[in-house]
């Protein structure tokens, strides 16, 4: 099957299951950040939309531990950059329906939390078909080294995603079960 084939059912999927309310527990995810030593100082997150799986808690409890939280911003040339923002900072919502901070700071994060629409065991991701991430990952590991953490559901998960030269590996996948290693 192909990339559009299964973005198509898994999206079709995800919003049959979004009733479930399941949810990732930030208190777990901080303490895995701890034990292994990870940097959290500068967090970049996404504003969930589409059923994705919510990250707001998990933001909202790092920047409560002292995390400089950040969200992207869609620029010119389907370019994406991450821009400081918290829970009482206004948004605007983007050509795509997306809300984006108004922040002018950017932020490169340390870690970034990446919304999926699908992953496999080892670690690839489907995204929406836009390259966004991919773009952006591709960026700034020629500026810092950075930990891609995919956030998603247990019943997103492939045997295999279909990947090309472009795709971009995550470091860990977190789910309401598991964390992908």
């Amino acid at each position: 099957m192909n990339k559009s084939n299964l973005r198509s059912k898994i999206l079709k999927l995800r919003k049959k299951n979004s009733y479930k309310k399941l949810k990732l527990y930030p208190d777990r995810i901080f303490r895995f950040l701890k034990k292994n030593k990870i940097n959290f100082k500068n967090v970049g997150g996404y504003y969930p939309c589409n059923h994705e799986i919510d990250d707001l808690d998990i933001l909202n409890f790092l920047r409560n531990k002292r995390a400089n939280i950040s969200l992207p911003i869609i620029r010119k040339n389907n370019q994406m950059d991450f821009f400081e923002w918290t829970n009482k900072d206004p948004l605007k919502i983007n050509k795509y329906g997306i809300a984006e901070p108004i922040s002018a700071k950017k932020i490169y994060p340390d870690i970034i939390f990446v919304p999926l629409v699908a992953y496999d065991d080892d670690l690839n991701r489907l995204g929406y078909g836009g390259g966004f991430y991919d773009r952006y990952l591709k960026k700034i590991a020629k500026i810092k080294k950075i930990l891609k953490i995919g956030l998603g559901f247990s019943y997103q998960e492939l045997k295999k995603i279909p990947i090309n030269k472009h795709d971009k590996k995550l470091d860990l996948i977190i789910t309401e079960k598991k964390i992908i290693q």
